[in-house]
């Protein structure tokens, strides 16, 4: 453990402790208690405004969906082998379909191994090592969300330099979980067969252990490879394994020789129910208002916390009393002295005197310190060493011994009297008290907020104990690691946690390397000898993978694991363990909490993958071991967050949906609303390959080049372009380590500029509907091309984040391929799209000149259903500068199309040239699309018209009052102190949404409103007018 922030966590659970060492600002302390009081009370605001009968206010945030068909993957395909292509396309995605059988053929045939880099000899391989480790999951644990973001943001990074030619390496692993394991199997003994650990033999147990884990441990294995993680499993690590055994001695006996492991007496963490040391990272606080009845292990009834007890010791030899104060009067039993402020003016006359214990008659002195926080209590502090880690540091400073009264087992030592040996430490509280009104020295009980030390692993209240225990000295190994991140030689991204890493590794105390576990490392120190080792045994592994290209994991855990990492890896072998540190955000639920068990509000990403029932999702709340209310908020915001359950998203949809978030910054908050989403993209690139397979049809021959296509239009231009936009962004983003920019980047060329754009405007062409006009002869080859090619680096693009669509949807068009391609049996090892492949197809005019075009694509379809145009396709008007008529003339055939018109008219007053047309009609329903363009669409009816005018009065008439009333609660004074920060968000979410229906609303009717036309009725001799029919 990092004794530093053990000392800062437990000296909070006592009010009238100061808990800072720094005895110049004594205030320190109360100001960190105040914000975690007020960061209870926001807790506090989220849980009642959960609790609360209010419905949610915002239709979006109420998750809609349906049930859809499940499509299952259905031949007989043998575990390993290659799924079979041929069959006929589904008609819509299912994830079922989809993911089946293409993992197991990934694995079989050694993709993820880097020796398939150097024995294939792949066409695009390049001599450079990618590595990294994965953070290694707790064998006893399952995945929740936090575990999927780390796997879609590694295996995305993994699988793009793989694609690139790189020799990747991502070693699988699993953490041997010393205390978590040794609990659930002990639960699980006492359950079967009725036994506790003593019962066992050391050996006995841990073969239970070991067979436990045979059983069970495979598990998260496979929920990993659910996901899609593309490790090397081959190489899984278990860090139990003989030889992490050997290594972790070696590394004993190497860091014990070089002097820094020696062992001590001091105050660490300690489990009574485990009868262990445990580690910070293994510590949660736990806020409390006030009273709290709380359950404990091996206590029957619960446990009063939240309270502080005042009681007096009397002065020896004065006829006096001086009063302290506390939450834990069962440690008054090791007293040694009263601490006051030296200027503290209400003790100036008790410095030097002693009081007397009433139960022991000892004499304890009153000592006088500047850490001693007078505004606190009574600003008389008792002083318990062996209990209390500020205690000890009077101790150490005024030579006070140190008492322990309270075992390892939780119970009072002897040092108490028979009255209290072996008396469990809470029931002794209750004893002590009463003991104190019967000597008449109790004065009050008081309500008082404070924050509980918790272990993790039992659920058991941490008790500081004095310990001889093994220690590592970290001063020296922290400078280095600091040295590094100034040196450049280890970066940290985002690089504003340098500052964090300075500061926090500037202050750190030796850790703590004990455990008293019988599951996991020996300590090696039984040994007489230690053999001199100071040869490394470096695998080829080591030497050809060490260090790693890079680290990335959660930022909660730069303290708990990178700078460990990093300290021990830089001492032991001389060399950084990684050269990129990257931390990504923690994952919140929708209400902005950290997904925590003890909040009952994990997700586990295999509900999001597979759906779940609401009935389920409730059931596995229940089976928590959650204090009511917060059993009561975790249910409630189920019923209300997923009223008929999670519906079935699939793993690609749920790594995107992970990716498209900004990792590093702010916490993700993540909604199954946006997974969902995510899932309708996913049926959206299935039937875009449907359609594509379609239009290539059932001749099989393969697709020609991009480069063999002559004469190539304007749309296909344009489209071949944005892909190579597209292709640079990506590859910067990557870069970058910004997926989220790669994500919006692939989903926005897929679905705006493939689907919604070329492939709506070559429909007729490819679908023959254009046929009797004479021009389908030579677009329908080129636009199949384009289309076959723009479909297919798409995939490749999308490959690393989403494997499992991406794989399908690919090997549906490998009957079409090039036999000059480069050749590979997955996409997985196909190579990555480059922009320099396809910088000759950048055409930056085409792509600047059609912004307008979709400006009066837009500007049209406002038209159209403003004036109730929706099936019939009317003539239209575009009055225009010459240089806007030459570009819409230029995509002529994408404008009459994607405008659903008749006919297309592009008039241009100022054009000195002969006309061949009439302006624009009087009576036109006018768009502006810029001070120069204007369109004209005759309306259908007057009748319509008004219709429409009629329609739009009366849904402003009801927008008006909730807008108006929305923005007076947000503009009152007690709006940023009363609302709850998430419903802020959702409330100015919504204002901005009513404002923006609000001007669009005004728009409308502006634009139904102008009937007449901007124009002359009749051709001036200058004017120039150009048609085009559909």
């Amino acid at each position: 453990m990092w004794s530093l922030g053990t000392v800062r966590r437990l000296a909070r659970r006592d009010a009238v402790r100061l808990c800072s060492c720094n005895s110049s600002n004594p205030s320190k302390s109360s100001a960190h208690f105040r914000l975690q009081v007020e960061k209870q009370k926001r807790k506090k605001e989220r849980d009642d405004a959960i609790l609360s009968t209010q419905k949610l206010t915002d239709e979006e945030d109420l998750l809609k969906w349906s049930e859809k068909e499940t499509i299952l993957y259905t031949a007989q395909t043998p575990p390993g082998a290659k799924k079979d292509t041929s069959l006929p396309f589904p008609s819509s995605y299912s994830p079922d379909y989809v993911e089946s059988s293409w993992y197991q053929w990934w694995e079989k045939e050694g993709f993820f191994r880097p020796e398939h880099h150097d024995v294939h000899e792949l066409s695009h391989a390049v001599d450079q090592n990618f590595s990294l480790c994965i953070p290694p999951p707790n064998v006893t644990g399952t995945l929740h969300l936090g575990h999927a973001l780390t796997v879609a943001i590694e295996d995305a990074l993994v699988r793009w330099r793989r694609m690139q030619g790189q020799r990747v390496l991502w070693v699988p692993g699993c953490d041997h979980a010393g205390i978590a394991t040794q609990s659930v199997v002990e639960r699980m003994l006492l359950r079967e067969k009725g036994k506790r650990r003593r019962d066992f033999t050391r050996e006995e147990f841990l073969q239970e252990v070991r067979k436990w884990k045979n059983e069970k441990g495979d598990e998260i294995y496979q929920q990993l490879r659910k996901l899609g993680a593309s490790l090397d499993w081959s190489r899984a690590c278990f860090t139990m394994d003989q030889g992490f055994s050997q290594a972790v001695t070696e590394a004993f006996v190497r860091l014990s020789d070089a002097g820094l492991i020696y062992r001590s007496e001091a105050l660490i963490n300690w489990s009574c129910a485990l009868e262990s040391a445990i580690s910070d990272i293994e510590v949660d606080s736990k806020e409390l208002f006030g009273k709290t009845m709380l359950s404990v292990p091996n206590y029957e009834h619960k446990v009063e916390f939240g309270t502080m007890l005042t009681f007096a010791y009397p002065l020896d030899g004065h006829g006096g009393e001086i009063m302290v104060s506390t939450t834990r009067p069962e440690t008054m039993l090791g007293d040694v002295a009263v601490a006051v402020h030296p200027d503290d003016p209400r003790y100036q006359n008790f410095h030097g005197m002693q009081c007397r214990h009433p139960f022991n008659d000892r004499l304890l002195p009153i000592v006088t310190d500047t850490i001693v926080d007078m505004e606190l209590g009574t600003g008389a502090v008792k002083v318990t060493p062996a209990h209390d880690h500020t205690d000890f540091l009077l101790s150490q400073r005024h030579a006070l011994p140190r008492l322990t009264v309270i075992g390892g087992d939780g119970k009072m030592t002897p040092l108490c009297g028979q009255w209290l040996e072996g008396v469990k430490r809470f029931d002794a509280r209750e004893l002590v008290v009463k003991a104190l009104v019967e000597k008449e020295l109790f004065r009050g009980k008081e309500e008082h907020a404070m924050t509980l030390p918790i272990c993790s692993r039992s659920g058991d209240v941490i008790e500081p104990l004095l310990k001889k225990q093994w220690f590592i000295r970290c001063h020296a190994m922290a400078q280095k690691a600091i040295q590094a991140v100034e040196d450049g030689q280890l970066e940290i991204i985002p690089d504003f946690y340098k500052k964090t890493w300075k500061n926090w590794l500037s202050n750190i105390n030796d850790w703590c390397l004990s455990r008293q576990l019988w599951w996991g490392h020996q300590i090696p120190a039984y040994r007489v000898d230690f053999p001199s080792s100071t040869d490394k045994q470096e695998t080829t592994d080591f030497q050809r993978f060490y260090p790693n290209s890079m680290l990335e994991t959660g930022s909660d855990l730069i303290f708990f694991w990178v700078a460990r990492m990093v300290m021990l890896a830089t001492e032991l072998t001389g060399h950084l363990p990684f050269k990129q540190v990257l931390l990504h955000s923690l994952v919140r639920d929708k209400h902005g909490r950290k997904m925590s068990k003890s909040l009952g509000n994990v997700i586990d990403p295999l509900d999001v993958i597979h759906g779940v029932s609401l009935e389920r999702l409730q059931q596995k709340v229940k089976e928590g071991n959650l204090e009511p209310r917060e059993q009561a908020v975790a249910l409630e915001a189920q019923r209300k967050d997923f009223p008929k359950g999670i519906p079935q998203c699939g793993t690609d949809a749920l790594r995107f949906a992970l990716c498209a978030h900004k990792m590093m910054g702010e916490d993700i908050s993540l909604s199954i609303a946006q997974v969902l989403s995510c899932r309708h993209f996913c049926n959206k690139m299935w039937q875009t390959l449907r359609f594509t397979l379609g239009a290539l049809g059932d001749n099989t021959r393969p697709v020609g080049n991009l480069d063999q296509v002559s004469d190539l239009g304007s749309m296909e231009r344009w489209i071949c372009s944005r892909l190579y936009s597209t292709v640079a962004r990506v590859e910067r983003a990557f870069e970058e380590y910004e997926l989220h920019t790669v994500t919006a980047a692939l989903y926005s060329f897929w679905v705006h500029d493939l689907c919604d754009i070329y492939l709506e405007s070559v429909k007729p062409v490819l679908l023959k509907q254009n046929e009797g006009s004479g021009g389908g002869g030579k677009a329908r080859p080129a636009a199949s091309v384009v289309l076959y090619h723009c479909v297919s680096a798409s995939l490749a693009l999308l490959s690393p984040i989403m494997p499992f669509l991406t794989e399908e949807l690919w090997q549906r068009l490998q009957p079409f391929r090039s036999p000059a391609a480069a050749q590979s049996a997955s996409l997985c090892l196909q190579p990555y799209p480059r922009s320099s492949q396809l910088k000759h197809w950048h055409f930056p005019e085409e792509e600047r000149d059609f912004l307008l075009v979709q400006e009066v694509i837009r500007v049209a379809r406002f038209l159209r259903a403003q004036g109730g145009l929706t099936k019939e396709k009317p003539p239209m008007w575009v009055v225009c500068s010459p240089s806007q008529a030459q570009i819409l003339l230029h995509f002529g055939s994408a404008v009459w199309t994607l405008s659903r018109v008749s006919r297309f008219n592009v008039y241009c007053p100022q054009e000195a040239a002969a006309v061949s047309c009439a302006p624009p009609p009087k009576g036109c329903l006018v768009g502006v699309v810029d001070h120069t363009c204007r369109l004209h669409l005759p309306p259908q009816s007057a009748v319509n018209m008004t219709k429409q005018v009629a329609r739009l009065t009366r849904r402003r008439s009801k927008l008006v009052p909730k807008l108006d009333q929305l923005s007076c609660k947000i503009q009152s004074p007690e709006y940023l102190h009363k609302v709850p920060a998430h419903i802020r968000e959702q409330m100015e979410r919504r204002l901005s949404a009513f404002q923006q229906e609000l001007k669009t609303i005004e728009d409308q009717l502006q634009v139904l409103q102008m009937t007449e036309c901007p124009t002359s009725s009749s051709a001036n001799d200058g004017d120039q007018c150009h048609t085009q029919r559909s």
